[in-house]
Protein backbone atom coordinates (compact mmCIF):
# COMPACT_ATOMS: atom_id res chain seq x y z
CA UNK A 1 0.00 0.00 0.00
CA UNK A 2 3.21 2.44 -0.10
CA UNK A 3 3.33 4.34 -2.41
CA UNK A 4 5.57 3.21 -5.44
CA UNK A 5 9.12 4.60 -6.85
CA UNK A 6 11.66 3.33 -9.49
CA UNK A 7 14.56 4.43 -7.29
CA UNK A 8 15.37 2.06 -4.45
CA UNK A 9 16.15 4.18 -1.92
CA UNK A 10 12.59 6.38 -2.49
CA UNK A 11 10.85 3.31 -2.36
CA UNK A 12 12.46 2.10 1.60
CA UNK A 13 11.46 5.80 1.90
CA UNK A 14 8.14 5.29 0.93
CA UNK A 15 7.87 1.75 3.05
CA UNK A 16 9.43 3.07 5.91
CA UNK A 17 6.70 5.98 6.05
CA UNK A 18 3.74 3.95 5.37
CA UNK A 19 4.98 1.56 8.20
CA UNK A 20 5.23 4.36 11.07
CA UNK A 21 1.78 5.86 9.69
CA UNK A 22 0.14 2.46 9.95
CA UNK A 23 1.80 1.61 13.64
CA UNK A 24 0.42 5.11 14.42
CA UNK A 25 -2.91 4.54 13.17
CA UNK A 26 -3.07 0.73 15.01
CA UNK A 27 -1.92 2.02 18.45
CA UNK A 28 -3.95 5.30 18.22
CA UNK A 29 -7.35 3.49 17.72
CA UNK A 30 -6.92 2.08 21.20
CA UNK A 31 -6.29 4.71 23.06
CA UNK A 32 -7.91 7.87 24.62
CA UNK A 33 -8.08 11.01 23.16
CA UNK A 34 -5.70 12.23 25.85
CA UNK A 35 -2.75 10.35 25.22
CA UNK A 36 -2.42 9.93 21.38
CA UNK A 37 -0.02 12.61 21.29
CA UNK A 38 2.20 11.51 23.86
CA UNK A 39 2.15 8.29 22.01
CA UNK A 40 3.13 10.64 18.83
CA UNK A 41 5.71 12.29 20.86
CA UNK A 42 7.08 9.06 21.69
CA UNK A 43 7.34 7.53 18.63
CA UNK A 44 8.68 10.72 17.54
CA UNK A 45 11.45 10.48 20.21
CA UNK A 46 12.28 6.76 19.58
CA UNK A 47 12.91 7.40 16.01
CA UNK A 48 15.56 10.68 16.77
CA UNK A 49 16.79 8.33 19.15
CA UNK A 50 17.29 5.03 17.63
CA UNK A 51 16.97 5.97 14.18
CA UNK A 52 18.76 9.29 13.26
CA UNK A 53 20.83 8.77 15.87
CA UNK A 54 20.72 12.58 17.21
CA UNK A 55 19.16 12.62 20.48
CA UNK A 56 21.10 13.42 23.99
CA UNK A 57 19.67 11.37 26.47
CA UNK A 58 20.27 14.07 29.38
CA UNK A 59 18.05 16.51 27.16
CA UNK A 60 15.53 13.67 27.45
CA UNK A 61 16.17 13.04 31.16
CA UNK A 62 16.00 17.15 31.86
CA UNK A 63 12.81 17.34 30.01
CA UNK A 64 10.79 14.51 31.90
CA UNK A 65 12.50 15.39 35.47
CA UNK A 66 13.46 19.27 35.16
CA UNK A 67 16.84 17.65 36.70
CA UNK A 68 18.01 16.72 39.82
CA UNK A 69 19.89 19.21 42.36
CA UNK A 70 22.07 18.70 44.21
CA UNK A 71 22.95 21.93 45.80
CA UNK A 72 20.92 25.35 46.48
CA UNK A 73 20.64 27.32 43.05
CA UNK A 74 22.22 30.95 43.38
CA UNK A 75 19.66 33.67 44.13
CA UNK A 76 16.70 34.20 41.52
CA UNK A 77 17.88 37.49 39.71
CA UNK A 78 14.40 38.48 38.72
CA UNK A 79 10.80 39.00 40.48
CA UNK A 80 8.70 37.45 37.54
CA UNK A 81 10.40 34.18 37.18
CA UNK A 82 9.47 31.36 40.32
CA UNK A 83 12.10 29.84 42.47
CA UNK A 84 11.16 26.55 41.34
CA UNK A 85 11.69 27.73 37.50
CA UNK A 86 14.58 29.56 38.32
CA UNK A 87 15.98 26.18 39.37
CA UNK A 88 15.79 24.22 36.64
CA UNK A 89 17.47 27.05 34.46
CA UNK A 90 20.40 26.66 36.68
CA UNK A 91 20.49 23.23 36.23
CA UNK A 92 19.88 23.50 32.58
CA UNK A 93 22.45 25.70 32.03
CA UNK A 94 25.23 23.18 34.29
CA UNK A 95 24.04 19.79 33.48
CA UNK A 96 22.94 19.68 29.89
CA UNK A 97 25.17 19.79 27.18
CA UNK A 98 23.62 22.44 24.99
CA UNK A 99 22.69 24.94 27.03
CA UNK A 100 26.31 26.17 28.48
CA UNK A 101 25.81 30.11 29.55
CA UNK A 102 21.90 30.04 29.50
CA UNK A 103 22.10 31.53 33.46
CA UNK A 104 24.65 34.10 32.28
CA UNK A 105 22.70 34.80 29.24
CA UNK A 106 19.27 35.40 31.52
CA UNK A 107 21.54 37.44 33.80
CA UNK A 108 22.50 39.45 31.20
CA UNK A 109 19.13 39.95 29.46
CA UNK A 110 16.06 39.42 31.25
CA UNK A 111 14.03 41.35 29.10
CA UNK A 112 13.98 38.96 26.42
CA UNK A 113 13.46 36.07 28.40
CA UNK A 114 10.52 37.95 29.88
CA UNK A 115 8.97 38.95 26.57
CA UNK A 116 9.08 35.09 25.75
CA UNK A 117 7.10 34.42 29.73
CA UNK A 118 4.43 37.00 28.61
CA UNK A 119 4.24 36.46 25.10
CA UNK A 120 1.03 35.24 24.17
CA UNK A 121 2.48 31.96 21.95
CA UNK A 122 5.75 31.56 23.50
CA UNK A 123 5.90 27.97 21.50
CA UNK A 124 6.56 30.25 18.02
CA UNK A 125 8.16 33.35 20.19
CA UNK A 126 11.85 34.40 19.31
CA UNK A 127 13.99 33.38 21.71
CA UNK A 128 16.83 36.08 22.79
CA UNK A 129 20.37 36.41 21.51
CA UNK A 130 21.92 33.36 20.12
CA UNK A 131 19.21 30.80 21.46
CA UNK A 132 17.09 31.59 18.41
CA UNK A 133 19.27 30.20 16.17
CA UNK A 134 21.76 27.74 19.28
CA UNK A 135 18.87 25.69 19.56
CA UNK A 136 17.46 22.77 17.49
CA UNK A 137 13.49 22.25 17.68
CA UNK A 138 13.75 19.39 20.35
CA UNK A 139 16.11 21.88 22.42
CA UNK A 140 13.65 24.83 22.31
CA UNK A 141 11.07 22.40 24.01
CA UNK A 142 13.76 22.13 27.23
CA UNK A 143 14.00 25.82 27.74
CA UNK A 144 10.27 26.43 27.10
CA UNK A 145 9.98 23.88 30.04
CA UNK A 146 12.16 26.09 32.32
CA UNK A 147 10.06 29.67 31.16
CA UNK A 148 6.18 28.63 30.27
CA UNK A 149 5.50 24.80 31.40
CA UNK A 150 2.00 25.32 30.76
CA UNK A 151 2.74 25.70 26.82
CA UNK A 152 4.67 22.05 26.94
CA UNK A 153 2.25 20.50 25.50
CA UNK A 154 1.46 22.98 22.75
CA UNK A 155 4.97 23.20 22.22
CA UNK A 156 5.09 19.14 21.74
CA UNK A 157 2.17 19.27 18.93
CA UNK A 158 4.17 21.50 17.47
CA UNK A 159 7.74 19.28 17.06
CA UNK A 160 5.88 16.62 16.44
CA UNK A 161 4.05 18.39 13.78
CA UNK A 162 7.53 19.61 12.28
CA UNK A 163 8.98 16.34 12.48
CA UNK A 164 7.06 13.65 11.33
CA UNK A 165 4.08 15.51 9.52
CA UNK A 166 0.01 17.43 10.34
CA UNK A 167 -0.95 13.64 10.53
CA UNK A 168 0.73 12.36 13.42
CA UNK A 169 -0.98 15.13 15.27
CA UNK A 170 -4.41 14.14 13.49
CA UNK A 171 -5.31 10.80 14.49
CA UNK A 172 -8.27 9.54 11.89
CA UNK A 173 -11.43 8.54 13.68
CA UNK A 174 -12.50 4.87 14.66
CA UNK A 175 -13.41 2.94 11.40
CA UNK A 176 -15.04 -0.04 12.86
CA UNK A 177 -14.53 -1.60 9.05
CA UNK A 178 -10.85 -1.37 8.62
CA UNK A 179 -10.93 -3.13 12.39
CA UNK A 180 -13.31 -5.96 11.46
CA UNK A 181 -11.17 -6.60 7.97
CA UNK A 182 -8.44 -6.59 10.69
CA UNK A 183 -9.97 -9.35 13.09
CA UNK A 184 -10.62 -13.22 12.86
CA UNK A 185 -13.25 -15.59 14.15
CA UNK A 186 -10.40 -16.04 17.43
CA UNK A 187 -9.64 -12.15 17.81
CA UNK A 188 -12.05 -10.26 20.03
CA UNK A 189 -12.64 -6.65 19.04
CA UNK A 190 -12.86 -4.82 22.34
CA UNK A 191 -14.47 -1.77 22.93
CA UNK A 192 -12.60 0.35 25.93
CA UNK A 193 -15.54 2.78 26.80
CA UNK A 194 -15.35 6.42 28.23
CA UNK A 195 -18.11 8.68 30.21
CA UNK A 196 -20.50 9.18 27.39
CA UNK A 197 -19.70 6.69 24.45
CA UNK A 198 -21.83 3.84 23.11
CA UNK A 199 -20.70 2.02 20.53
CA UNK A 200 -23.71 -0.41 19.99
CA UNK A 201 -25.65 2.18 17.52
CA UNK A 202 -22.64 2.24 15.21
CA UNK A 203 -21.83 -1.34 15.49
CA UNK A 204 -25.90 -2.35 14.34
CA UNK A 205 -25.69 -0.54 11.90
CA UNK A 206 -22.61 -1.76 10.89
CA UNK A 207 -24.28 -5.30 11.07
CA UNK A 208 -26.78 -4.46 9.45
CA UNK A 209 -24.78 -3.09 6.24
CA UNK A 210 -23.17 -6.51 6.31
CA UNK A 211 -26.64 -8.30 6.78
CA UNK A 212 -25.22 -10.52 9.95
CA UNK A 213 -27.41 -11.29 12.68
CA UNK A 214 -26.05 -9.95 16.23
CA UNK A 215 -26.97 -11.10 19.51
CA UNK A 216 -26.50 -8.30 22.54
CA UNK A 217 -26.26 -8.88 26.23
CA UNK A 218 -25.06 -6.95 29.09
CA UNK A 219 -23.32 -8.57 31.71
CA UNK A 220 -24.62 -8.67 35.18
CA UNK A 221 -25.78 -10.60 38.09
CA UNK A 222 -26.69 -14.18 36.07
CA UNK A 223 -25.79 -13.23 33.11
CA UNK A 224 -22.53 -15.13 32.87
CA UNK A 225 -24.14 -18.82 31.19
CA UNK A 226 -26.16 -17.28 28.72
CA UNK A 227 -23.30 -15.34 27.00
CA UNK A 228 -21.36 -18.31 27.18
CA UNK A 229 -24.44 -19.90 25.16
CA UNK A 230 -24.77 -17.64 22.95
CA UNK A 231 -20.82 -17.60 21.95
CA UNK A 232 -21.07 -21.23 21.54
CA UNK A 233 -24.03 -20.67 19.23
CA UNK A 234 -22.14 -18.03 17.26
CA UNK A 235 -19.36 -20.77 16.82
CA UNK A 236 -21.32 -22.79 15.10
CA UNK A 237 -23.50 -20.63 13.04
CA UNK A 238 -21.40 -17.85 12.07
CA UNK A 239 -22.81 -14.84 14.00
CA UNK A 240 -21.80 -11.93 16.04
CA UNK A 241 -22.22 -11.36 19.81
CA UNK A 242 -21.77 -8.68 22.04
CA UNK A 243 -21.06 -8.78 25.17
CA UNK A 244 -21.90 -5.45 26.72
CA UNK A 245 -20.50 -3.91 30.38
CA UNK A 246 -18.00 -6.61 30.65
CA UNK A 247 -16.35 -4.93 33.96
CA UNK A 248 -19.91 -5.03 35.58
CA UNK A 249 -19.19 -9.01 35.76
CA UNK A 250 -16.23 -9.36 37.52
CA UNK A 251 -16.70 -13.28 38.52
CA UNK A 252 -17.45 -14.45 35.03
CA UNK A 253 -14.17 -12.62 33.59
CA UNK A 254 -12.16 -16.14 34.28
CA UNK A 255 -14.75 -17.93 31.96
CA UNK A 256 -14.45 -15.41 29.67
CA UNK A 257 -10.81 -15.82 29.67
CA UNK A 258 -11.06 -19.61 28.78
CA UNK A 259 -13.71 -19.52 26.19
CA UNK A 260 -11.28 -16.82 24.39
CA UNK A 261 -8.17 -19.50 24.96
CA UNK A 262 -10.40 -21.82 23.40
CA UNK A 263 -11.45 -20.20 19.83
CA UNK A 264 -9.41 -22.17 17.38
CA UNK A 265 -10.27 -22.07 13.21
CA UNK A 266 -11.27 -25.84 13.39
CA UNK A 267 -13.98 -24.77 16.19
CA UNK A 268 -15.23 -21.73 15.02
CA UNK A 269 -17.50 -20.24 12.54
CA UNK A 270 -15.14 -17.92 10.09
CA UNK A 271 -17.93 -15.77 9.99
CA UNK A 272 -17.86 -15.46 14.15
CA UNK A 273 -17.30 -12.51 16.01
CA UNK A 274 -17.16 -11.70 19.75
CA UNK A 275 -17.30 -8.07 20.36
CA UNK A 276 -16.73 -6.51 24.48
CA UNK A 277 -17.44 -3.52 25.87
CA UNK A 278 -15.66 -2.16 28.70
CA UNK A 279 -14.45 0.64 30.66
CA UNK A 280 -11.33 0.33 31.88
CA UNK A 281 -10.79 -2.60 34.37
CA UNK A 282 -7.98 -4.30 36.70
CA UNK A 283 -10.23 -7.24 36.78
CA UNK A 284 -10.38 -7.59 32.83
CA UNK A 285 -8.29 -10.78 31.70
CA UNK A 286 -5.14 -9.72 30.49
CA UNK A 287 -4.63 -12.45 27.70
CA UNK A 288 -7.40 -11.12 26.48
CA UNK A 289 -6.34 -7.52 25.79
CA UNK A 290 -3.45 -8.95 24.17
CA UNK A 291 -5.04 -11.14 21.43
CA UNK A 292 -7.94 -8.87 21.07
CA UNK A 293 -8.12 -5.81 18.67
CA UNK A 294 -8.55 -3.16 20.94
CA UNK A 295 -10.81 0.67 19.90
CA UNK A 296 -12.32 3.80 21.82
CA UNK A 297 -14.89 6.29 20.49
CA UNK A 298 -14.44 9.24 23.52
CA UNK A 299 -15.61 12.23 21.33
CA UNK A 300 -12.17 13.77 19.64
CA UNK A 301 -10.16 17.22 20.65
CA UNK A 302 -10.34 19.97 18.68
CA UNK A 303 -13.15 21.76 16.55
CA UNK A 304 -11.94 20.23 13.32
CA UNK A 305 -11.65 16.96 14.63
CA UNK A 306 -14.93 17.47 15.86
CA UNK A 307 -16.50 18.11 12.58
CA UNK A 308 -14.95 15.41 11.01
CA UNK A 309 -16.38 13.28 13.77
CA UNK A 310 -19.53 13.98 12.92
CA UNK A 311 -19.38 14.28 9.04
CA UNK A 312 -18.05 10.34 9.36
CA UNK A 313 -20.94 9.50 12.01
CA UNK A 314 -24.38 7.57 11.34
CA UNK A 315 -26.61 8.86 9.42
CA UNK A 316 -24.00 12.01 7.88
CA UNK A 317 -21.70 9.65 6.58
CA UNK A 318 -24.41 7.37 4.69
CA UNK A 319 -24.37 8.80 1.54
CA UNK A 320 -28.26 8.43 0.70
CA UNK A 321 -28.88 10.64 3.86
CA UNK A 322 -26.09 13.27 2.98
CA UNK A 323 -27.09 13.29 -0.80
CA UNK A 324 -30.85 12.83 -0.58
CA UNK A 325 -32.30 16.23 -0.27
CA UNK A 326 -33.94 17.85 -3.28
CA UNK A 327 -32.05 21.03 -1.72
CA UNK A 328 -28.59 20.03 -1.47
CA UNK A 329 -27.24 23.79 -1.30
CA UNK A 330 -29.76 24.46 1.42
CA UNK A 331 -28.94 21.41 3.38
CA UNK A 332 -25.54 20.79 3.57
CA UNK A 333 -25.51 25.05 5.20
CA UNK A 334 -27.32 24.00 7.28
CA UNK A 335 -25.80 20.54 8.20
CA UNK A 336 -22.36 22.10 8.45
CA UNK A 337 -23.69 25.07 11.07
CA UNK A 338 -25.50 22.25 13.15
CA UNK A 339 -22.10 19.90 13.28
CA UNK A 340 -20.19 23.45 14.20
CA UNK A 341 -22.41 24.03 16.87
CA UNK A 342 -22.44 20.42 18.28
CA UNK A 343 -18.53 20.36 18.05
CA UNK A 344 -18.24 23.73 19.78
CA UNK A 345 -20.42 22.58 22.53
CA UNK A 346 -18.63 19.51 22.39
Amino acid sequence: KADKARELNKRIENLVSHFQYSLYVQVCRSLFEKDKLLFAFLMTVHLKAHIHKSLDWSQLRFLLTGGIGSSEPPANPSTWLTDKLWGELVRLSSDVHGFEGLEASFREDQAGFKAVYDAADPVSAPLPGPWSTKLDPFQRLLLLRVLRPDKLTAAVHDFVKSSMGQRFVEPPPLDIDKCFKDSTATTPLIFVLSPGSDPMSTLLKYADSLKTQVDSISLGQGQGPKASKLIEAAQARGGWVVLQNCHLAVSWMPTLERICEGLSPENTNPRSRLWLTSYPSHEFPVSVLQSGIKMTNDPPKGLRQNLLGSYLTDPVSDQSFFSGCQRPGEFKKLLFALCFFHASVQ
